[in-house]
């Protein structure tokens, strides 16, 4: 099933960041390849996604995070929900694993 990308203002303003940052090119390829895969295959292996129980969206949906990297110090994290309609998903946030 395709889906079609959204972003939230935080989301957009962290990607902006991310390509604009010249020390950040590898980041910002591996967040790009896997938002491909977000699209047409969400059960991708890569993604390792699974829900993330301390987030919830703006109409209380449940939020999940799938990887873009791993096994790397600051891994890049994508936070996102279903919706707002069918086929969309909304990226909340994009950011460097804690």
């Amino acid at each position: 099933m395709k889906f079609e990308i959204l972003f939230s203002e935080e989301a957009d303003n962290q990607l902006n960041a991310l390509e604009q940052d010249s020390s950040r090119k590898i980041p910002c390829k591996a967040v790009k390849k896997v938002l491909g895969f977000m699209e047409t295959n969400l059960r991708h292996k890569s993604l390792q996604t699974h829900e993330y129980h301390q987030l919830k969206g703006t109409n209380g949906e449940k939020v999940y995070e799938s990887y873009a990297q791993n096994r790397t110090p600051g891994a890049y994290r994508i936070f996102w929900h279903y919706g707002p309609d069918t086929r969309q998903l909304m990226i909340i946030s994009i950011t460097p694993h804690p």
